[in-house]
């Protein structure tokens, strides 16, 4: 998944002429701390809500010298995954996005990239998750889908995580069944450690609350 796909249709871009009351206001509207200021296509740069609140006088247009612009954006064609790094990395909560031509395309937001990962990763469709332990020298993934498939189930996705001087790895696969005890059995006789397994109740209700919470979080 791309960034121009999970562009926000709603969030219009503030103008050089606003005033930071007005971006304030905007921010309160759509639930950000972050919005971008444009000049027809023109990307100027992202405002932050902190530091238009560090502005006394909130009829100051946001091109004033005291108004500071993060000039942080993606490109159309960036993965879903330099989206994310960018909000990790740089604590934002929107990243405006440019065309092959650098002309601005529109917004991608917080809520935004919660749906692209959450259909991305098929976290709302039915099925199990089962967390494999392996070695980093026997990560094949092709194996690992022939003995899913042997079960008569598909892998609807996949994460492998590494960790630190270590050569131990987490492969975690969510497949398309919620019984998955004979799956399991078919991934022990093969000698993968499998260090857990979740069936679609306990996975959905765990996530839907951390979903529900999160939301809650952007909604204060």
């Amino acid at each position: 998944m791309f960034a121009q796909e999970i562009i926000s249709n709603v969030i219009p871009s503030l103008k050089t002429d606003d005033t930071v009351q007005k971006a304030l206001d905007r921010m309160n509207e759509f639930k950000l701390k972050h919005m971008p200021v444009v000049n027809d296509v023109t990307f100027l740069g992202l405002v932050s809500e902190d530091d238009l609140l560090s502005i006394h006088d909130h009829n100051t247009i946001l091109t004033d010298s005291a108004v500071n612009l993060l000039h942080v954006f993606t490109l159309s064609d960036a993965h879903t995954y330099d989206v994310i790094r960018l909000m990790s990395q740089l604590k934002i909560t929107a990243v405006p996005v440019l065309d092959q031509q650098k002309n601005y395309a529109g917004l991608i937001s917080i809520n935004d990239i919660v749906d692209a990962v959450a259909e991305q990763y098929a976290v709302n469709e039915p099925g199990g998750i089962i967390v494999l332990e392996i070695s980093n020298r026997d990560n094949s993934l092709a194996h690992i889908s022939q003995i899913v498939e042997a079960d008569n189930a598909q892998v609807l996705s996949s994460y492998v995580n590494s960790f630190q001087n270590s050569t131990r790895l987490e492969v975690t696969i969510k497949v398309n069944k919620t019984e998955i005890t004979s799956l399991v059995a078919s991934f022990e006789r093969y000698d993968y450690l499998v260090k857990e397994v979740y069936n679609n109740t306990q996975i959905d209700d765990g996530s839907q609350e951390r979903y529900d919470s999160f939301m809650n979080y952007l909604n204060v």
